[in-house]
């Protein structure tokens, strides 16, 4: 019979807790192992002007922490917590003592399993002599009748080892008393289940599945909901949606991102200095600050989360300088929540198929990443150390001869400008073409590759950056296999080794900044979008000692229904750098499968059309269509002559 006890000591529901507790805690340690592994960027590589070198530092300062006060994620304190129960549990567990403990009477008589009967009587008495309750006297931790019972195990375990019958039951059941209960443990403390703890139980039942385990599902359903797929507030995607038009300009645009901060940003606290600072944005742009708040809040006055987050975005154009450090890291928090809103304005402007304001979209990526004004003209020049956006737009785009005049002036701030203008990152497109696979002409609704090919040029590089032209016919033999081979993959772009992308040249962005393009293919004369933009980035460094000093991208879509040709633009747009963008002429020809070969259209033939004595073929015939003749096979000749054979000497033996 069973003998069931509850685990009034906790020792099984700790080896429960051991377990679950690990089971959790070890893929939550080893993916934040590896998440901190791969947040650890090669901050050295990138633009060495004192304002970016100082910026990654207090970068890497952020993320590591100070010795006094350690970058502590809630996530790391919780595997901490986790990790110090499993600790204390394990500690517990090994220094429980066992209710259900194997009897070994060796054990009990401190002898080895191949000690002799004549060993085994010596140690009996041994331990007699020291253990007898005549011979021990108690003491405070041991009582009279702890001591009988040793001596009782004692004996038991002499007579186990010596007499047959006894020897005999602790074979064959484990103890010299015979057969025991089976003593079954629940890994429950009595409390839980005793009658006058039931409505505790199940009150305490109550609140975690019928109150709390709802309650998060419920919020996570419904935060979900909330959320578009591109991570924004639904509320602000039917803004991004009701504010664009097809001709909105960098100004609709702005107005947009400065509605989206109603949902996406709550505000603690007040805000200490910030009528100061629009103070000075309305001395510095008088009008146009109203015109942007009108368009944030139209139809009323620009207040609460809106203004605040206005101010503190338009402080950051105007490159203000802000005391409170609240407010500055308010600041940091609402620039690096941009991207993510920018990107999903765009997704609903290329979504509609609009030129205008995707291209807006793209170029006000730059303008928050660089600090500059949006919408105005700026020159190159203002986005290097020691200038402002007030640089004189009209001394042109070629900041190599705008470092060649500092020189020459002698101006201080020719060193910090010379660093940043070396690792400025200027796109050469290298070259660009429509490709189908497998075909020499594009016909109408076939699957187009655009093609383009891309390297980035220093504006201070000397060496001139090798052409396709240039090439032998050998390599431009091995670049067409390894295009082909590139269209044939699913990648959008090409796999380069030894590529160590360069942090780009960001000093007032409150982080890091990778240099990043968008490319577009786009009718301007009807203001529409061909292909929905994509993002390139890691683009090699320009090597005029590799032949392949490039990297290849693709942008797939189907080609018109109609023939013709095709004149559209690919737009370069940079995300980083204010003005670092291209525009190409590019045409698609679109052919009539009649202007294939003979070959080509013979191939198709063979494969469209079924043969003749096949099921497809039949019902082919039936419906009128072209099938594939089978031919005769003709007879062998010596079939005909043992046939003719034959023949004859049938005649032969019937005369």
């Amino acid at each position: 019979m069973a003998n069931y006890h509850y685990d009034e000591a906790g020792n099984m529901a700790a080896y429960f807790v051991i377990s679950v507790l690990v089971i959790i805690l070890l893929p939550l340690t080893f993916s934040s192992l590896a998440s901190v592994s791969s947040k650890r960027p090669e901050l050295d590589s990138g633009c060495q002007c004192s304002p970016c070198v100082q910026r990654r530092a207090d970068v890497r300062r952020h993320q590591r922490g100070s010795p006094l006060r350690p970058k502590v994620t809630r996530k790391a304190l919780l595997i901490t917590m986790g990790w110090a129960a499993v600790a204390f549990l394990s500690f517990k567990a090994a220094h429980a003592e066992l209710e259900n403990k194997v009897y070994n009477p060796f054990e009990i008589l401190e002898i080895s399993t191949g000690a002799t009967e004549k060993e085994i009587k010596s140690r009996f008495k041994q331990l007699s002599r020291l253990f007898h309750p005549d011979k021990v006297k108690p003491t405070i931790n041991e009582t009279m009748e702890d001591i009988a019972n040793r001596f009782v195990d004692i004996t038991k375990a002499y007579k186990s080892l010596t007499d047959e019958a006894i020897r005999r039951n602790w074979e064959l059941f484990g103890h010299p008393d015979g057969r025991q209960e089976v003593s079954m443990g629940i890994a429950l403390p009595k409390w839980v289940i005793e009658g006058k703890n039931n409505i505790w139980v199940l009150g305490v039942y109550g609140i975690l599945f019928g109150g709390a385990l709802p309650t998060l599902v419920g919020r996570w359903w419904f935060g979900n909901r909330q959320k578009t797929k591109d991570g924004i507030n639904v509320k602000t995607a039917a803004a991004f949606f009701k504010a664009l038009t097809d001709n909105s300009g960098m100004k609709e645009v702005i107005g947009a991102l400065g509605q989206a901060y109603h949902w996406e940003t709550t505000w603690a606290g007040t805000a200490v200095g910030l009528e100061e600072l629009e103070k000075q944005i309305d001395e510095k742009m008088g009008d146009q600050w109203r015109e942007v708040q009108d368009l944030v809040a139209p139809g009323g006055k620009c207040e609460g989360t809106e203004q605040r987050a206005l101010v503190l975005l338009y402080a950051h154009f105007l490159r203000l300088n802000i005391s409170n450090e609240a407010l500055k890291q308010e600041q940091a928090k609402l620039l690096l929540q941009a991207p993510m809103l920018l990107n999903a304005l765009l997704g609903i402007s290329a979504a509609r198929s609009w030129l205008s304001p995707t291209l807006m979209v793209m170029r006000l990526h730059a303008y928050v990443t660089q600090a500059l004004l949006p919408g105005k003209i700026v020159a190159p020049q203002a986005q290097l150390p020691g200038f402002d956006g007030d640089a004189n737009a009209s001394e042109g785009k070629d900041l190599a001869s705008f470092i060649s005049r500092l020189e020459d002036e002698g101006d201080i701030r020719i060193t910090e400008a010379r660093k940043a203008v070396e690792g400025w990152s200027r796109l050469d497109v290298v070259d660009m073409s429509f490709k189908v696979i497998g075909e020499r002409l594009v016909t109408p609704s076939s699957i187009v590759f655009l093609l383009v090919k891309l390297r980035l040029c220093r504006p201070l590089q000397s060496d001139a950056p090798s052409s396709v032209s240039e090439k032998s016919a050998k390599a431009i033999r091995e670049d067409r296999e390894k295009d082909d081979k590139f269209l044939n993959s699913r990648k959008d772009a090409e796999d380069i080794e030894g590529a160590t992308p360069a942090w780009a040249h960001a000093p007032h962005w409150p982080g890091l900044r990778k240099p990043g393009w968008w490319l577009v293919l786009a009718d301007d004369k009807s203001n529409r979008i061909v292909v929905p933009p994509m993002k390139i980035s890691d683009v090699p460094a320009s090597s005029p000692g590799r032949e392949r000093d490039y990297r290849s991208y693709k942008l797939q879509f189907q080609a018109p229904p109609n023939v013709g040709l095709f004149t559209w633009k690919v737009y370069l747009v940079s995300d980083t750098l204010v003005g670092e963008e291209s525009c190409q002429d590019i045409s698609l020809k679109i052919d009539d499968i009649s202007a294939l070969n003979a070959e080509e259209q013979t191939a198709e033939d063979e494969i469209s059309d079924p043969e003749e004595d096949s099921l497809a073929g039949q019902m082919a015939a039936m419906r009128g269509g072209t099938v594939k003749r089978t031919v005769a096979p003709e007879e062998s000749e010596d079939e005909s002559s043992s046939d003719e054979e034959q023949h004859g000497n049938d005649s032969s033996d019937s005369d």
